[in-house]
């Protein structure tokens, strides 16, 4: 299992990542610099069966390019009004535990013993923040599975919004 965590500022970003890696050679191996994970693979993961398709879709994506996979969940902590459109009222830091319980899902999952792989957590918009970690990194493409439903429908879907305003390749797993 590879598993890596970054130095990253604690206003917004949290990594989590396999605690069992030494935590010393982790924290200098794992930077937007680093040459494994420069030019990897993007993906969007909040543990659902689309998002688990575009983890696998990633994972073989980023073992054919020989780079690592940096894998996004994004915390929506954004108030309904900003999906309407409209400015936030304030951005309400709520902490979700559900990264740690990915995280770990993630650490057991033999599919990612073949990838260098960080879990980054990101608080806000997962469009914006998607692209923003592609940014950081110089990512070559972003994957992310698609959205079904009736918010979807109304809201726009966030692989359609991704694919709208992304400066770098998209692929959406059905």
């Amino acid at each position: 299992m590879a598993g890596y965590e970054l130095p990253e500022p604690a206003d917004r970003k949290r990594p989590v990542a396999d605690r069992s890696a030494p935590s010393g050679s982790a924290e200098e191996s794992c930077s937007p610099q680093d040459p494994v994970f420069r030019h990897g693979i993007v993906v969007g993961f909040d543990g659902s069966t689309s998002a688990e398709r575009a983890l696998a879709y990633a994972v073989g994506m980023a073992v054919r390019a020989g780079c690592g996979l940096i894998i996004v969940h994004v915390a929506n902590r954004l108030p309904t009004t900003v999906w309407a459109g409209c400015e936030p009222p304030a951005l309400i830091d709520v902490p979700d535990h559900r990264t740690e319980v990915l995280g770990l899902e993630l650490a057991c999952a033999d599919y990612l013993a073949d990838v260098p792989w960080v879990l980054l957590e990101r608080g806000g918009d997962i469009c914006h923040e998607l692209e923003e970690v592609g940014r950081e990194y110089a990512a070559d493409a972003i994957v992310v599975g698609t959205t079904q439903g009736l918010l979807g429908r109304l809201f726009g879907t966030v692989s359609g919004r991704l694919v709208r305003r992304a400066q770098r390749p998209v692929v959406v797993i059905p």
